[in-house]
């Protein structure tokens, strides 16, 4: 044993490898400390300036005028809570009956290889392409901003998200569950819904909330689709105001009020996300587990 192991020790291209695996995992553990350090300083820096600005007035009051002290984000908040809600709801079965589709027929047919070529694109395609194309084909129509027309943009941006996610956790399903099932005369949609989606319910889960994640903080496309609106409004046809515009316009805005507002949104959305993406995690570690 020591004979092979001082001979595998003495051979170049063992001496080779090992090397290039030290310099991958030193370059990993690197990348890795950088990406740490980052999100840890963000985090400081947004509990640092935001925190002062998270009070009950922030949860209570409207956006102020310029000018004015005092106001919250209620109006922005509730505007933000009701088009990711209504964009989650419109991707969420969308996006899952195309996974569902993916995965039972799309590698036997052109249209599952073109829905695939399609979702690939719209997810990496800029967010403010979606908006745009939302302005154009209603908000330019209708001729005013709506929030209609902003929950319909971020749930463009979903609904890739929740397809590849359920498209990949149902070719995780065992072939030999599914051929179980189809021996005791189950029929294909019923494999699909009932066992196979039931078995990666966590991972569909976790794919949705990745989604949310994801839509809570766009900018770009509610600036051209539901704008903002300085006073609380539930009326879904008309501008509403969100989180992510009162954040970018109020970052820019000469008074001290303003910018502390948006600090304080910005810490909101950011720990949202983060409790978001944890929840994910440990929904998916736990299905992992069982």
């Amino acid at each position: 044993m020591e004979n092979s192991t001082m001979q595998s020790a003495s051979n170049p291209v063992y001496r080779r490898r090992v090397l290039m695996h030290k310099i991958g995992i030193s370059l990993s553990s690197i990348a890795m400390v950088l990406g740490v350090f980052f999100l840890m300083w963000i985090l400081f820096t947004l509990l640092l300036k935001g925190a002062s600005a998270v009070n009950i007035a922030m949860f209570t009051e409207s956006t102020p005028a310029p000018g004015s002290d005092g106001g919250g984000l209620m109006n922005a908040i509730f505007g933000s809570f009701v088009m990711v809600g209504i964009a989650t709801l419109i991707s969420t079965p969308i996006g899952i009956l195309a996974g569902i589709y993916l995965a039972e027929y799309g590698d036997k047919s052109w249209f599952g290889g073109v829905t695939r070529f399609v979702t690939d694109i719209m997810l990496s395609a800029p967010s403010i392409v979606v908006g745009l194309f939302v302005y154009a084909i209603y908000v330019a129509n209708v001729k005013h901003f709506s929030g209609w027309a902003g929950s319909i943009a971020i749930s463009l941006i979903a609904i890739p998200v929740v397809v590849r996610t359920t498209d990949n956790m149902l070719g995780l399903v065992p072939s030999s569950l599914r051929e179980a099932a189809f021996a005791l005369g189950a029929p294909r949609w019923k494999v699909a819904l009932m066992i196979r989606l039931r078995a990666v319910k966590a991972g569909v889960v976790t794919g949705i909330l990745l989604a949310v994640a994801r839509i809570s903080g766009e900018t770009a496309p509610l600036l051209f689709t539901a704008l903002n609106n300085q006073f609380f409004s539930s009326n879904m046809n008309q501008p509403m105001a969100n989180l992510p515009v009162v954040i970018y316009q109020f970052a820019m805005s000469p008074y001290d009020n303003w910018r502390e507002l948006a600090w304080g949104g910005a810490l909101l959305i950011t720990f949202s996300v983060l409790g978001l993406n944890i929840l994910s995690r440990t929904l998916f570690n736990q299905k992992t587990q069982h």
